[in-house]
């Protein structure tokens, strides 16, 4: 059974097809996405509980300070702790060796 549509319809579908094609799968990534930010994710991976400046628990501060470091993660129980680490960067990294 064939379909006919005008092509002035032909055009508004092949639209919505286009439209949809670049939605679905912006709404996968974004799922996908937010399925993998929660806290626990990352949790398993990071080697210590305590920051490498002050000794204190990453969660003692609130939210612990985050960044990279010659592509390492460090977390740090707050951002003041960040100048300690700035000054003995080499000191604080060999604590995340293993």
């Amino acid at each position: 059974m064939a379909l006919t549509v005008s092509a002035g319809h032909q055009s508004r579908y092949k639209q919505a097809i286009i439209h949809s094609m670049k939605t679905i799968p912006t709404i996968l990534l974004l799922c996908l996405g937010l399925a993998s930010c929660g806290k626990t994710s990352n949790a398993g991976s990071y080697p210590l509980t305590t920051c490498v400046v002050s000794g204190e628990k990453l969660d003692s501060m609130g939210e612990p300070h985050v960044f990279t470091y010659e592509g390492t993660e460090v977390r740090l129980c707050c951002k003041s702790c960040l100048d300690d680490f700035n000054k003995e960067p080499a000191k604080y990294m060999a604590k995340l060796k293993p």
